[in-house]
């Protein structure tokens, strides 16, 4: 407890007794009788060969339950194992090399480490820190390739993370880092440590082809990034048609069953090889394990099939698309869940340019708009 507030009251022996109060205060000072404390109480760590001067090898965290006048900032020191000075230790606890380090010199150090509070007297405690040198990185990163779909309405693409770039490395102490050439950083980013891919907003239509590269410290791969960017018509969303699959995530569908599908769906659908099939979006129905698929098809003339011609095409080939995915239904009614007076309603279709979706695999990311359906009766 901090502190008390207390109410005194003084009573005289008159008649009437008269009185009158004051309120204490009474604030508990701290006394700093609690040394730093290390988490954890020691510390391994490791370091690679023929790193450079200064690179960092351990992040050393230290608390204490004093108040924070008591407590920090701490002072640290290297006791005992640093005779060569081969380490540093900065003021905020990182550990870092002084020399470059030869597996064959060495394979191991000992360091006794103290941390000093800021009261008064001072608290100290200790901690030992064990590094050992490996060898350097020998085997080269390995990425897989990435292809990435974006669909987004025209020129109104909000931007956002597109997709993950998938690297791995046989040395299982190194660790990798991600960059972009810089002539492209002005559409993308990459990031450095995870190795995600961010696109800016305002992307046009088109084809990008990504300048990345995965380095462990030695070695550095360079990895095939391709991003396909589709911009709707307002047209293709009266002519849209929906495809319900059954048991399907959509990262799976993406990952597994887009490519194969699509083209399957190319076969039964389109009336000449000029025809272009869009999909607009993917997007989980709610409450259930069911996925939507939107498409519509565009004609090479530039104008597109109406829904109830690709519906029959869809019906007639439904056995044989079903032989890549099983699908749900065909929602070819407009007024399906609705007792609407001799069926006649409306459908609309509104697309959120701005609430993108991304499913992303190891090989391929999906990004589409999420996309809303509206019907009422026309009575």
């Amino acid at each position: 407890i901090s502190g008390y507030s207390l109410v005194v009251q003084a009573r005289d022996s008159g008649t009437p007794p008269l009185s009158s109060s004051v309120t204490v205060n009474v604030d508990i000072s701290d006394v700093n009788d609690n040394s730093p404390v290390f988490t954890p109480a020691n510390y391994t760590a490791v370091i690679q060969e023929n790193k450079p001067v200064g690179t960092s090898i351990l992040q050393l965290v230290v608390t204490d339950k004093d108040s924070f006048h008591n407590g920090p900032p701490f002072t640290f020191t290297i006791l005992t194992g640093n005779e060569e000075e081969e380490f540093t230790l900065d003021p905020h606890g990182v550990l870092r090399s002084a020399v470059i380090f030869k597996h064959m010199v060495s394979t191991e150090y000992v360091l006794c480490v103290q941390a000093k509070d800021s009261g008064r007297p001072q608290q100290v405690s200790h901690t030992y820190v064990q590094v050992r040198v490996i060898e350097e990185s020998i085997h080269k990163p390995t990425a897989i390739p990435l292809e990435i779909f974006i669909v987004t309405m025209e020129d109104d693409f909000p931007g956002g993370v597109i997709g993950k770039i998938h690297a791995t490395d046989q040395d299982v102490y190194d660790v990798l880092t991600y960059t972009l050439k810089s002539e492209q950083k002005s559409l993308f980013k990459v990031n450095s440590h995870d190795g995600k891919i961010i696109a800016l907003g305002g992307l046009d239509n088109g084809k990008y082809v990504l300048n990345v590269s995965v380095s462990d410290g030695r070695f550095q791969v360079p990895i095939d990034v391709v991003v396909h960017v589709e911009q709707l018509l307002q047209e293709m969303l009266q002519n849209t048609v929906t495809i319900r699959f059954e048991n399907v995530s959509p990262e799976d569908f993406v990952g597994l069953h887009m490519h194969g599908f699509r083209r399957t769906l190319r076969n039964a659908v389109l009336s000449q090889k000029q025809d272009s099939l869009h999909i607009i979006s993917i997007q989980p129905v709610a409450g259930s394990s069911q996925l939507d698929m939107l498409f519509a098809v565009q004609m090479h003339s530039g104008g597109f099939y109406k829904p109830a011609y690709l519906i029959q095409k869809l019906t007639n080939a439904r056995r044989h698309l079903e032989n890549v995915i099983r699908i749900s239904a065909i929602l070819e009614k407009n007024c399906s869940g609705l007792d609407c007076q001799e069926q006649h309603c409306e459908q609309s279709l509104s697309i959120d340019s701005h609430s993108l979706m991304t499913y992303s695999t190891a090989r391929i990311s999906f990004v589409c708009p999420r996309f809303y359906r509206n019907v009422r009766c026309m009575c």
